[in-house]
Formats: C-alpha cells, sequence, structure tokens
C-alpha cells in the first residue's frame, strides 16, 4: 500500500534506487565464504545480539497498512481469479532491548468467490525483528524453525558470497550496502535461500528476499513462499521495518491439476514516533492482541478495499520478481517447490474422461516431473475407445531466462477447426450424451511444436510445428449418414509446417489485444494468415455490475487448407444461428455482454448481443461435407439470461436478428473454463 503521509526525514516514497557502485568488479570474481564476507555476517550478528543498539533509542510506536488477497492461478496463462481481499490496520509498538506488540486495529474484508479460508496472523500482521533468529510462517504450521542467515552458527549452515556492493539513494543522501547471496550448505535441510542487502557502515540488515528449501516446508500443499522485507533509515539513526511483501502458494500434493491458490500480502509501515511513553500493559497478553471486530469494522480506512489491487492488479510485484531471480541465481538448478517432484498430472478435468462423437468415451490421465529446477516436464495419455488407438502428449519446458522455450510432441491430439471454441470439453461431453449435440470439429495431429516464449505466460511468443493432420469421421453413429449429430468436417490431410507468431499489447481504456500471424505449408501449397482480438473487461470489485466488449478478425491467403478457415455461428459467436454455419477466409465479429446482480451474489441478470460476418472469396472452395456458407453479409444477435453462484453458472436465450431463430445456452464464467 502507498503511504501518502510526509514521512520525518525520510522520503521513501520515492522508492528504492539501487546503483552499482562497482566497488567489487575490480576485484577477483565473487566466490563462496571468503573471510570478507563471514566477517561481515559477524558484524550484522553482533548487531542483532546487542542488548540495547542505540543509549537513546528506547521506544517506538508505528502504524501498519496492508492488503491480503486470496486467488487462483494457472502456471500456464496469466489468468488470475480473485476470491477474497483483506485490509488490514495495525498499530505496532516497541521497547528495548526485543519486546514488540502488534494490535489489529482495523479490518474489513469482501469474497468474490465462495471460501472458508481463515488466515494464521502472521498473514495479517507485519514482522518487527527481521523474524529473529528462528524464521516461521503461518505460525509454524508452514515453516517453523529456519536458522536465520544471521542467527548463531549459521557459518556452519549456510554458505555466503559477497555479490555486489550498491548504493541506495535518498531525497537527502544516499547508503551504501553490500548485497550477500545465501545459500544452505545442504539444499536437502531445512534453509534459508536468498540475498541479504547489508549497511556497510553498521552491519543492519536493509532489505531481505528470500525463499525456503523444500524441506523447510511443514504443510505439503505449500509450492513455495517468497518474501521480500525492507527496513529504512529513521531519523538517520534507526533502520526499521517500512516494506513487507509475502506470497504462499499451494497446490494439490498428489494431483498436478494446472491451479494453485495463493496468498499474497503486501504492509507498509509508518508514522512512526520515537522515544514515546508506553503504558506498562502494552506488551501484556502475547506479540498480537486484536480489537473487539465492532471496533475494526468501524475503523476509518484512508483507501478503498481493493484500490491497491486496481493500481498494481494481481501479478507479482518488482520485489517479489526479484526474490523469484535471485533465489535461482543461488540455487541454480535445484528445484526450491515443496510439492513432489512427480505427482498425477491433468490439464484440465475432461482429459480423465470425455465423449464425443470423433472418439466415443476416451478415459486417460498423465504424470508431471521437475528433471531440475527450471525444467517442467508432464506426459499425458489416454484411449478413445471408439477409435480404438492411443493419443498422447509429452512437454518439457523451461521456466527461466528471458526466453522460456516449450518442446511439444503428440500423437493423435484432437484439434477443432474454426477459430472460438463452442463449448469446454466437459461441457460438449454432457451434450454429446444427452442431446447430440457436439460442439467439435474434429481432426486429429500427430508431429511436434518448439515454442519460445518472452518472459511469462502472457508474453510474446513464436512457434514452429510440423504435424501430419487427418481427418476424423464419427465413430459413435451405426449409420453416420442417418444420425442426429452434425456431420464431422473433412480438411486438407497432409505434413504441415508452420511457424506462428503471437505479439499482445494493451490498448487504451483498459483493453488488451493480441495480434497472431502465421505461415505454413501444406503439401505443395504456401499459405499465410493474420488475426487479432482485442478485449475491454468492464470489471472492478468496487462495482455492482460488470461487462465486457471483444472485437476479432481475421484473414487468410487463397491457398490456406480448410481447416485454417474462419467459422462463426451459435454458441460463443453468433447465438440463434446454426453452429459454425457461416465460413470464411475472412470474418470479424464484435461481441458485448452485461451481468448485473439482482440477489447478490446467488442470482444475477445479463444481456448480451454480437455483431459480425464472415467472407468467402470466389477462389476459395470448402469441401462438400462442410454445408458451410459465408454470411451474406452482416448478422446480429440480441439475448438475455441469468447468472448463479457468483455468476459461474449461466443460462441465457438468443435471437439471430437476421434470418435466425431461438437458441439456448448453458454455460459457465469463462475464467473457469480452462479447467474444464
Amino acid at each position: 500500500m502507498k503511504s501518502k503521509s510526509t514521512r520525518s526525514t525520510l522520503l521513501l516514497g520515492a522508492a528504492l534506487v539501487l546503483t552499482a557502485r562497482g566497488a567489487l568488479a575490480a576485484q577477483t570474481p565473487p566466490s563462496w565464504n571468503d573471510p570478507v564476507v563471514l566477517r561481515l555476517i559477524e558484524r550484522s550478528r553482533e548487531l542483532r545480539a546487542s542488548a540495547v543498539v542505540d543509549s537513546t533509542f528506547r521506544t517506538y510506536k508505528a502504524e501498519g497498512r496492508g492488503y491480503v488477497y486470496f486467488f487462483f492461478d494457472r502456471p500456464d496463462s496469466d489468468v488470475r481469479n480473485l476470491v477474497k481481499a483483506d485490509q488490514v490496520a495495525l498499530d505496532l509498538f516497541w521497547k528495548a532491548p526485543d519486546s514488540t506488540r502488534q494490535v489489529i486495529v482495523g479490518q474489513r474484508d469482501q469474497k468474490l468467490l465462495p471460501t472458508d479460508i481463515r488466515y494464521h496472523i502472521d498473514h495479517l500482521t507485519v514482522v518487527q525483528d527481521d523474524y529473529g533468529d528462528r524464521i516461521r510462517v503461518g505460525d509454524g504450521d508452514e515453516v517453523s524453525a529456519v536458522l536465520h542467515p544471521v542467527g548463531p552458527g549459521s557459518e556452519s549452515v549456510y554458505d555466503f558470497m559477497l555479490a555486489d556492493s550498491l548504493s541506495i539513494s535518498y531525497a537527502g543522501g544516499a547508503v551504501h550496502v553490500y548485497q550477500i547471496r545465501v545459500r544452505p550448505r545442504n539444499l536437502d535441510r531445512p534453509g534459508f535461500v536468498g540475498t541479504l542487502y547489508v549497511d556497510r557502515s553498521s552491519g543492519a540488515i536493509v532489505r531481505m528476499n528470500f525463499s525456503f528449501t523444500p524441506a523447510s516446508y511443514v504443510d505439503p500443499y505449500v509450492d513455495h513462499i517468497r518474501i521480500s522485507l525492507d527496513n529504512s533509515l529513521w531519523m538517520e539513526r534507526y533502520w526499521l521495518p517500512y516494506k513487507q511483501e509475502v506470497e504462499i502458494r499451494r497446490e494439490i500434493p498428489m494431483l498436478d491439476f494446472m491451479v494453485g491458490s495463493v496468498i499474497r500480502s503486501r504492509f507498509e509501515i509508518r508514522g512512526y514516533e520515537f522515544n514515546v511513553d508506553l503504558p506498562p500493559t502494552t506488551f501484556l497478553g502475547g506479540r498480537v492482541g486484536a480489537l473487539s471486530p465492532a471496533r475494526r469494522a468501524a475503523f476509518q480506512f484512508d483507501r478503498g478495499l481493493f484500490d491497491d489491487i486496481e493500481e498494481e492488479g494481481l501479478t507479482p510485484s518488482p520485489s517479489l520478481e526479484e526474490v523469484k531471480t535471485q533465489v535461482r541465481q543461488v540455487v541454480e538448478d535445484h528445484a526450491l517447490s515443496g510439492l513432489r517432484p512427480v505427482r498425477l498430472h491433468l490439464g484440465a478435468i475432461s482429459e480423465v474422461a470425455r465423449y464425443d462423437r470423433s472418439e466415443g468415451l476416451r478415459l486417460g490421465g498423465g504424470l508431471s516431473f521437475r528433471p531440475r529446477g527450471d525444467v517442467f516436464a508432464h506426459v499425458s495419455g489416454g484411449y478413445a475407445f471408439g477409435r480404438q488407438r492411443p493419443s498422447g502428449i509429452v512437454s518439457v519446458s523451461r521456466d527461466a531466462g528471458a526466453v522460456q522455450p516449450t518442446v511439444e510432441a503428440y500423437w493423435d491430439d484432437m484439434g477443432d477447426i474454426g477459430g472460438y471454441p463452442g463449448s469446454t470439453l466437459l461441457e460438449n461431453t454432457i451434450t454429446s450424451l444427452s442431446g447430440h449435440q457436439d460442439y467439435t470439429d474434429p481432426f486429429f495431429r500427430r508431429g511436434a511444436t518448439l515454442s519460445l516464449r518472452h518472459g511469462d505466460a502472457g508474453g510474446a511468443s513464436v512457434s514452429f510445428r510440423y504435424e501430419d493432420q487427418r481427418s476424423a469421421r464419427d465413430v459413435v453413429s451405426d449409420d453416420p449418414a442417418d444420425t442426429d449429430y452434425r456431420p464431422v468436417r473433412t480438411i486438407d490431410e497432409g505434413g504441415l509446417g508452420a511457424v506462428a507468431v503471437r505479439a499482445p499489447f494493451g490498448l487504451p481504456g483498459g483493453g488488451d489485444a493480441e495480434l497472431n500471424g502465421q505461415l505454413g505449408r501444406l503439401g505443395t501449397r504456401t499459405f499465410g494468415s493474420v488475426s487479432a482480438d482485442a478485449l475491454w473487461e468492464l470489471k472492478s470489485p468496487t462495482r455492482p455490475w460488470s461487462g465486457e466488449v471483444s472485437l476479432g478478425g481475421g484473414a487468410l491467403t487463397s491457398r490456406a487448407p480448410a481447416q485454417w478457415t474462419y467459422l462463426l455461428g451459435g454458441r460463443w459467436t453468433l447465438p440463434g444461428y446454426d453452429y459454425r454455419s457461416f465460413a470464411g477466409d475472412r470474418y470479424w465479429l464484435a461481441r458485448a455482454e452485461a451481468t448485473v446482480p439482482v440477489w447478490a451474489p446467488y442470482v444475477s441478470v445479463r444481456a448480451l448481443g454480437a455483431v459480425g460476418a464472415t467472407y468467402l472469396t470466389a477462389a476459395r472452395t470448402l469441401p462438400v461435407d462442410w454445408a458451410a456458407t459465408d454470411s451474406g453479409g452482416l448478422r446480429g444477435s440480441l439475448g438475455a439470461g441469468l447468472a448463479f453462484g457468483w455468476d459461474a453458472l449461466r443460462v441465457d436465450v438468443a435471437r439471430g436478428v437476421r434470418g435466425g431463430g431461438w437458441e439456448a445456452l448453458f454455460s459457465v464464467a469463462k475464467e473457469f473454463r480452462s479447467w474444464l
């Protein structure tokens, strides 16, 4: 949380600026456990052990203000779903030599999805003593007793490296610090992994960025814990807490379901008053106390509950990203996840079981494993009883560096024609079994892909693939010519080589866009495509209503194979028209929807609309079994519906306004579709 108060002598609101001084650059390369760095650690230990750091420094009181978020994330995407937000106000007290006390004086929260989570008390408070000699997180349920890197006897447990000499610049001067990397001598035991920044003049700890070894985690659900603690120089004399961030991520121990829960807190400490007279009762009753629920709820916060997330979002802050980077530099190839190195793997529920007209019943599963710290691999496969054939995927990715590669090999993986999926595979299983409505246009692929992605899961990427593509067929109908299922569309078969580029970027008004280009060759035909999608999400926890507006469009060259054709009509495109009845080598589509609660959070009303068109050039022909034409000009849809249970389940009715009919649509909110 960003402070708006005036600090007495320190303007850290301008942020910490680290500039390399190069004092170590001219020396020999740094080495572990050099006598110089060990003397620095001993000096910091002596300072922490001093009964009285400054005889004129008796007490202080201060204010802590912060936010705690609980959300879900998927490691293979940049999608994060906020479940609960808390805002906390603390009064902090300290008395020499080492008495501390915190009182929760204000607290409010809001749930955006159902949850019964209850936080450990240290998730809602701050660290006043750099964790003391033994580090505990989650009241000992997550990390119990990891030795502090400057705790007694730390040289026998940790390796230390003097990595750099830096200058931390303030408005009124600069403080010179040493950057010290820390790792356990035995990475198979509980330990601190990260970086210390130590004041060159006093030996005081200015900053700590760190995580833990896997053996440190008591809770088997913990994937990782990352912590960033910043102290600041107050009154030009005292190094005291200023800013603290913690991230705790969990997953299911035995199952890699490609989703995790995250607790992330961000606190700032301000309003220090020194050498104040504190009542004798201040430090009675333990280190943490709280006012009554009514008094905490009545506290007047100077910022809104969602102000911080509106400004910063749910992406990791620069401080937490710095922790991630520095920890990797320290441990190199070692995995620091507390999760088991080998787990069952499911990318979605439908990987266990699904049903469609081209496979029949398919059962499957997989395994994931980490052969080294920054390398992740998974193997998944299954057997389609209708086709009487196995299928599978092997994927290996490296999550480190400026460019992150992924190699994927697949055998009889099912693809879908059309660009816009009509439903999740789980929903498609239900409709295929219950009403002979299969919303896939499948084909099968055998080949491999190399993808190079910049940065995180939402970064720009380029991919290279070669695969053999084959048509699917209806394997569940006794007579495919006399069935309630839509006919399976044939494709232009053969070996396909292609390169694809994806470039995401921001738009005015808070929108996000993505530009995609592909160049491919099938047999003797060379072709290409370009498409773009834009999305504006009108969604905020501070507003009762939500909405979104999306725009999409694309074009193909005339020699592109049939399976690259754009298809519109029906669910999630132009409802009220026959499903995927409009085909084109060019298209555009605009959609909008709004949701307004009438009995929050259980029931909401919805309105939706769409307009678009497809265009087929004279030079382009489609397979005769496609039964699709261009849209013949503009087509549109209007509809309304209801959403239930935090808007997770939706029932809509829409009508095509030019030559269309009525269509009922059951779906789930898009943020949950990747899980299905």
